[in-house]
């Protein structure tokens, strides 16, 4: 599609194809654990009482249409969509009025996970962050209020998940500042929000769509590690 022109149905000129722009490689992805409180619910766990995080490795990160590989150390590989936000200035020990303002924009956010590692080990580094373990759509400013945004993952064109930022448990700027009193977002760092419930496992030949209704989308064919 890049470089591809279409008739203008006015003028019978060409058209120029935008896309909006593709991220590189962040230098770090924080993740909120446990941000929805029927997420939790359907795990088994309790809602925490502060902000529960972890961190995934940029290694992680593919693209729309790359695909998931299955890993050969777990027998069960659960998709989480999740609204993502992208840091546009540095934060540290930041406020949530100055926190809302360095954001950049939104992305969706797949935040696969091995859950039968995840349950396995005591902490979920391995679980979460396999190669192509972090699908992540195209960057969007288009919104007016962070609350209003809405997740949905769709497994083989199947609706499984859909959610309000309005029902998460902290809100986006609480996240961002929580976390900057920990260690400092520099700009191009990725904070994804939590899944809402609706998890479910994937296998060879799905096809999982995450997106953040009318702004941002990711695509991702799942396939068997070679």
């Amino acid at each position: 599609m890049a470089g591809m022109k279409f008739d203008d149905p006015l003028t019978g000129g060409d058209l120029p194809v935008t896309r909006r722009p593709r991220l590189d490689r962040p230098g770090k992805i924080v993740c909120i654990g446990r941000n929805y409180r029927e997420h939790a619910r359907e795990l088994g766990n309790e809602v925490p009482s502060e902000p529960l995080f972890f961190l995934k490795p940029s290694t992680s990160v593919i693209h729309d249409g790359d695909p998931i590989y299955l890993p050969e150390q777990s027998e069960r590989v659960e998709f989480e969509g999740e609204i993502a936000v992208v840091v546009g200035s540095p934060l540290t020990r930041a406020s949530e009025n100055d926190a809302a303002k360095a954001i950049r924009g939104v992305v969706a956010l797949n935040d696969v996970t091995a859950r039968d590692l995840q349950k396995k080990d005591s902490q979920w580094t391995r679980a979460k962050g396999f190669d192509s373990f972090c699908p992540i759509g195209e960057l969007s400013s288009d919104y007016s209020d962070l609350a209003a945004l809405t997740v949905i993952t769709r497994v083989n064109g199947v609706e499984r998940q859909r959610a309000s930022a309005a029902e998460m448990v902290f809100s986006i700027p609480f996240l961002l500042s929580y976390v900057s009193h920990v260690m400092t977002l520099e700009p191009g760092d990725i904070v994804a929000t939590g899944t809402p419930a609706g998890v479910g496992s994937l296998t060879d030949g799905d096809v999982v769509e995450v997106e953040i209704e009318g702004l941002s989308r990711v695509s991702n064919p799942v396939r068997r590690s070679a």
